[in-house]
């Protein structure tokens, strides 16, 4: 048995209907997972990594240890070689995944004296890093410069500050005005913290993300990109200068003492990046975000939507139980739609979250849509 305390945590959730639980696979019509390209099951990038590391006769399933042991392997090198291009930045260092970068940053570049101002919705993945960290952490209103420059106006800071926040948040799919806070950071000497899980391999040229979209590569201290959502593979990075990657290298922990990716990880990183230069589905994700805006108003279902031009399209529903029979209905009629449940977000912020792909048919859609506008009225 695990300690009352614990047993008691686990029937409270019970009681209240908010238990997690590890889900199944299903054939559903996808409208819940990250993958937003479809590289995740793309047989080119499957065979493309594949045919890499047997020409190369590599061989290996594992690391065999940290990168500071056994495990950097020379692909390493080359992979960061080429996000650094592609990403237009100085240096870059590849994490084991997206809570591992936020986690291993936060928790070790500030510093005690710091200030970090974080979006208050931001991800929980950087929370945890800022709760690890020495620095004093305030969190200001959501996309609110105002309220950050009434924070410092408060509170006494002589040494660093940091701002971070989302180029596009994972829970209302919105994006902050990057250009005025990249500018306010760049006026007062801030370090200015972005996080693009959900922008990169969506926005911008190539899938860029959003930060290079809009030339603000120069004016940010580091950006965070994840593999796991429209890369379809696994593993982060952190971008910025050399200098910074170094100090990473030397007191990130989570960094210093996981046990590398293994060599197929890593190619498929490349071989990703390789298929962004060819494929159309980043502009056929876009007509599916414009066809599924236009539906909205259809279905007169705008009022309920967070305005969003991302993948991410939520639609709030207040109150758990509402927001699970909905979703639950929309799964019996074929379509896995997941809700969002209160505390992951604020209470009477529940939410069915929509995430778009490059695979979705206009057909899906319509009918998806069809569905929740009778399922809510």
């Amino acid at each position: 048995m695990i300690p009352k305390k614990l047993q008691d945590k686990i029937e409270q959730r019970k009681t209240q209907n908010t238990l997690r639980q590890l889900g199944t696979q299903h054939n559903l019509v996808d409208f819940s997972s990250n993958d937003y390209l479809g590289f995740s099951i793309s047989r080119d990038i499957f065979d493309m990594t594949h045919h890499f590391l047997e020409e190369n006769f590599i061989k290996q399933n594992g690391s065999r240890g940290s990168r500071l042991l056994t495990g950097n392997h020379q692909l390493y090198g080359d992979v960061e070689d080429f996000i650094c291009s592609f990403h237009n930045t100085e240096a870059a260092l590849i994490f084991n995944s997206g809570y591992d970068a936020n986690l291993g940053f936060f928790s070790s570049v500030p510093q005690r004296g710091d200030i970090i101002l974080y979006d208050k919705y931001i991800h929980a993945s950087i929370r945890d890093g800022i709760t690890m960290s020495n620095a004093k952490s305030y969190k200001f209103n959501h996309n609110d410069l105002s309220d950050i420059v009434a924070i410092l106006n408060r509170v006494q800071h002589n040494e660093e500050v940091y701002i971070v926040t989302e180029s596009v948040f994972s829970m209302d799919g919105d994006s902050p005005d990057l250009k005025v806070f990249a500018e306010f950071c760049s006026q007062n000497k801030y370090h200015f913290i972005v996080d693009e899980a959900h922008a990169v391999g969506v926005f911008g040229d190539l899938g860029v993300g959003l930060i290079q979209a809009l030339g603000l590569e120069t004016k940010i201290f580091a950006r965070i990109i994840t593999f796991g959502k429209a890369f379809g593979s696994h593993g982060a990075a952190i971008l910025g200068s050399e200098d910074l990657k170094q100090y990473l290298i030397n007191f990130s922990r989570p960094f210093i003492y996981t046990t590398a990716l293994p060599p197929h990880s890593l190619m498929t990183l490349k071989s990703v990046y390789k298929e962004l230069a060819h494929t159309h589905n980043i502009e056929k994700l876009h007509e599916n975000i414009d066809f599924f805006k236009s539906q909205l108003k259809i279905h007169q279902l705008k009022s309920r939507f967070i305005e969003s031009n991302s993948a991410i399209q939520c639609c709030i529903i207040r109150g758990n139980e509402n927001v699970k029979s909905v979703s639950n209905m929309l799964n019996k009629k074929g379509f896995d739609v997941k809700p969002i449940l209160s505390p992951t977000v604020p209470l009477g912020h529940e939410r069915l979250r929509f995430c778009l792909h490059s695979y979705n048919s206009h057909k899906e859609i319509s009918e998806v849509l069809q569905l929740l506008n009778n399922f809510i009225r």
